[in-house]
């Protein structure tokens, strides 16, 4: 693309080479996965072998049961693209079992706990112990007794992330509530505001200060005509706001790489369309920069929520009205099929039980 930097347009094109690889070896599974899948190779600037794909699938396969979380088809898209970027995928593989065992014992088994135990596997400086997982467990309760009716399954990921932070309860606890407030003066969205500073807790600075960078880029992007969402998009973008790269030239990565999108498969010219080309011009830009981590720990935890509030708009028609905010970012790819457009700024409570 022209006056693209060559850096950036690598990355554009690994990232559609990857999506689609990882696309022909799950055929039957989300494309919204797919991209997920697509960033964590860019991520660690590789590309996709479908061959070794292929192989870590039978992996997962061989150490679990028929009916296993490991399974699932929200996740194991993205557990066969991790497992195939490490040298042994089998011993990782185990690992991440135990841990899940291990984390069984303090929260529910959940897609949500796979991908836990596959990222605390990823620690190579620290190991899981019975101790971190009480301390998870605390993180949660405590965030669940501020707010009880946000706080669900998703939370419990970012506990267990949270409590290898070296911070202190206290300091996490009150970071992710002042990071929430000051978001809720910008964002509408509740559930949104509190996964965004729950990823802000993880760092440095004061949350404040974090929440505001967010807000000049996300104004930044408005301005600069990219249509970007502020409901499960805003987590990503608040990673990628980490960085300390200027904000003028975030955006005009961002606008960049969203314009070469447009001219690939699968970006229609929508309103939902569109804020989905923008969330993934924001996943590309990420790879550059230090906020890669966080954005792919939100990605994964947000792709479950829209895959699972789909799901339940579909058992449960009764509440379409109350989660479609987050379905309508995967109805055109997932069954590309029209859903009732009904505004919302908090989560269900029926997506948002809080934890046994």
């Amino acid at each position: 693309m022209k006056n693209m930097k060559p850096e950036l347009e690598k990355l554009c094109a690994d990232y559609i080479a990857n999506r689609d690889t990882v696309g022909k070896v799950f055929k039957w599974d989300s494309n919204d996965l797919y991209t997920v899948c697509a960033n964590v190779f860019c991520a660690c600037g590789k590309i996709a072998d479908a061959d070794r794909l292929k192989k870590c699938r039978e992996v997962i396969k061989k150490h679990t049961g028929h009916f296993s979380k490991f399974r699932s088809k929200k996740v194991r898209s993205i557990l066969a693209s991790m497992l195939s970027l490490v040298e042994k995928p089998e011993e990782r593989m185990v690992l991440a079992n135990d841990y899940f065992n291990l984390l069984k014992r303090h929260f529910k088994g959940t897609e949500y706990l796979v991908l836990t135990a596959f990222l605390l596997a990823d620690l190579a400086d620290q190991a899981l112990t019975e101790e971190a997982a009480l301390r998870g467990k605390q993180i949660y309760r405590r965030m669940n007794q501020k707010h009880r009716i946000l706080t669900n399954k998703t939370d419990s990921f970012f506990a267990m992330l949270m409590a290898f932070s070296g911070k202190s309860e206290d300091e996490l606890i009150a970071e992710v509530e002042a990071g929430y407030l000051a978001l809720k003066k910008h964002f509408s969205n509740s559930g949104a505001s509190q996964t965004a500073a729950q990823v802000f807790s993880m760092t440095g600075g004061l949350p404040e200060e974090k929440a505001q960078r967010l807000n000049d880029l996300y104004d930044a992007l408005t301005e600069a005509e990219i249509k970007y969402g502020h409901a499960d998009e805003l987590a990503p973008l608040a990673a990628l706001s980490i960085s300390d790269t200027p904000i003028p030239t975030l955006v005009e990565e961002i606008k960049e790489a969203d314009e070469f999108l447009k001219d690939q498969k699968g970006y229609g010219t929508k309103e939902d369309e569109l804020k989905k080309r923008a969330l993934h011009a924001v996943m590309i830009v990420s790879d550059q920069y230090q906020g890669t981590d966080q954005v792919n720990v939100t990605l994964m935890t947000n792709t479950l929520d829209m895959l699972f509030a789909k799901q339940q708009a579909s058992r449960f028609s009764f509440a379409v009205h109350v989660v479609e905010a987050l379905l309508k970012m995967v109805a055109a790819s997932h069954e590309g099929k029209n859903e009732t457009k009904v505004e919302t700024d908090n989560k269900s409570d029926a997506q948002k039980q809080p934890e046994e």
